[in-house]
This record gives structure tokens, sequence and C-alpha cells, in this order.
């Protein structure tokens, strides 16, 4: 079956070109047969950047255009006045059927209000959660979920991104019988806050999920659960303070390896080390984060992605509809309130 994914062109930091270069390099790829991807934007600027690569009707990708652009520093609420905007016109489409999935590198919050509101959310499903995927030390993924979609939450919020996140895991990182971990400041049930405490009991009782009790920032690089569920204010520091290890820790070799010959020389050999250490602190290598719990498939790519990250955010939206993540989700959040209504 074809999945087809829309891209909105337009909004992301370094304008339409990374996007559709992604998208070009995605179809460019013979194991990729199957997909169609429909470009969304400013149709004369994208036909351009088209024409230079080389692009004349021998890929199964269209062009729509979009009139408006949400920049990137706008309220949520003021990007969806713009209803002919490239990210409001890729959720329309997706809404009628006409596209698979939505991948948008442009205003998170707007990205996320246009899902909620054009698309709905799945059934049962209180709050839509935004999840990241982490590397850890056994090269494996921990999924960190929410990482910014919902700053307050009820226990019963945790409860069901916990629900959301084994679902995907499953599904997308392939992981069997995922573990559930519980953000807090120590392993013990009683350390943490009320939102902690009272997630924990929720999180005990449920019988569809192996729940390894409460974990700590280290855990998740650590690798010793799958799934780590908090709320949307801590998840997004988390995120955003990983994202900046992969700069940082250039910076940092970089003035080592100048200070003296020696240096020089031991990164020549230990390049293939250094290069495998950059592509682990590299987004661009996990492509996006998909927004679970709407009715539909959308990831949310990173800002300033490169061609590169787009092209791995096309698998991860190619995945989600190929497996039916978003049915997989509804069918065990509903699993779960029929657990509840039966105790």
């Amino acid at each position: 079956m074809r999945q087809t994914i829309a891209i909105d062109c337009m909004g992301a930091d370094h304008g339409p070109l990374p996007l559709i270069t992604g998208a070009v390099e995605y179809l460019r790829n013979p194991q990729n047969i199957g997909t169609s991807i429909v470009l969304i934007g400013d149709e004369p600027l994208i036909r351009e950047y088209l024409k230079g690569m080389g692009v004349n009707g021998n890929l199964p990708l269209s062009v729509v255009h979009a009139s408006e652009v949400v920049d990137m520093h706008v309220a949520a609420t003021e990007g969806l006045k713009k209803r002919d905007s490239s990210m409001a016109v890729a959720v329309r489409m997706h809404k009628e059927g006409l596209v698979d999935a939505v991948i948008s590198a442009g205003n998170t919050g707007a990205v996320m209000a246009n899902a909620v509101l054009t698309l709905g959310r799945l059934q049962g499903v209180s709050r839509p959660a935004i999840a990241a995927a982490m590397p850890n030390r056994l090269e494996r993924w921990t999924l960190l979920l929410d990482v910014g979609a919902n700053v307050d939450v009820r226990p019963e919020h945790i409860l069901q991104f916990a629900q959301m996140g084994v679902s995907y895991a499953e599904d997308i990182l392939k992981i069997e019988s995922p573990r559930v971990g519980l953000l807090s400041i120590g392993e013990e049930s009683v350390k943490g806050n009320e939102l902690t405490a009272s997630s924990h009991e929720l999180l005990a009782k449920g019988k569809a999920m192996t729940f390894v009790g409460n974990v700590e920032g280290r855990d998740i690089l650590e690798g010793n659960c799958d799934v780590v569920v908090c709320d949307g204010f801590i998840g997004n520091i988390i995120l955003k303070f990983a994202e900046s290890m992969k700069g940082f820790l250039e910076s940092r070799l970089h003035k080592q390896i100048s200070s003296n010959p020696f240096s020089k020389a031991g990164a020549i050999l230990m390049g293939p080390f250094l290069r495998r250490m950059r592509r682990v602190f590299d987004y661009s290598e996990y492509g996006g984060a998909p927004l679970l719990g709407i009715n539909g498939n959308c990831v949310i790519s990173h800002g300033k992605s490169s061609a590169k990250a787009i092209h791995n955010a096309v698998k991860i939206a190619v995945e989600m509809v190929r497996t039916d993540a978003k049915g997989h989700i509804e069918r065990r959040i509903a699993g779960n309130q029929q657990e509840i209504i039966g105790r």
C-alpha cells in the first residue's frame, strides 16, 4: 500500500531547501518505492528548487501551493488564524484523507494547535503528547514523553503518556515489552512531588505495561527503561539540554585537539570513533518527534532540521502509517479504560 506524506516546507529556520532536499533524497532511494510526497508551500519557489535538483516529474512528488507562512515566533493562536498557511493546508489535507501523515519543522505550538483542532484527539485520549527517542548506553532507544505539549498535567495524563509511549516503542522502535519509568528525583516511590506520587500509584496499578517505578535523569541515557514519562515542562528542558550536547562536545574537543600536535595526531587516529560519537548526539539522526494521541500521524521536526533530518522524519512518518501506530494507541487506551471500569 502506498503511503503519501505531506511536508510543510515553510516556517523552518533555514527555509524550504533542507525540507525539499530531504524529501527528494528519500524518494531517490530505490528502497523507498511505495511512498509519495506532497510538498506544501510557495509553489513557484519550491518548483525552482526542484528544477535545480533535476526533478522533472521523475519522482512520485507533487507540490501544493499555500499562500501564508506561520512565523516561528508567533503565538499558536496567531498561527491558527492563517488558514492558508503551509502548515494548515498540510493538516487539512490529512483530515480530508488526501495524505496519510504530516511533517512540519515549523512553529511547534502552531503545529500542535492545528493538528489537535483539525484532526481531533483519538477516542479516550485526554492530552496528546510529543515523544522524543533518545540514544542510550545499550545502543538502543529510550523514549521520553511528554517533551513540550503539556506544561501542567494530572496523574491520569501521565498514565496515558505511558500507554501511548509503550505503543509507539513497540510499533516504531521495535522494542518488545517496553519497560516504563516515571521520571523523579529518586528511585524510591515516596520521593518526588504530589504529581509523581499520584502518578506512581496509577502506573503501578496498570496491568497492560511493565512499570519499573521511579527513574532518575541518568537512567534515560543508561537505558534502564525503554519509556520515560514526565510532564512537558521537565521533558522539554531535558530535550533541549540533550540537543546542546553535540555542540558542547564538538567545541571542547576542537579546543583540546588544537592545543598541541600530539592531540591532533591522536584525533586523526580516533577519527572513526569521533564521527560515531558525533552521530549519537546529532538530532538529525532521529528525524523528528511524533505528536501522539491525535487522530492522525504527525511528526514535528527541529526548526533547524537538515536534509538528513527530514529524510529520517519521512521514515518515521511512513512507519507510523504502515504499522497503524495511532490505531494501536487507541486500542490500548480503550483497553485501559475497560480495566478501570472493571475494578
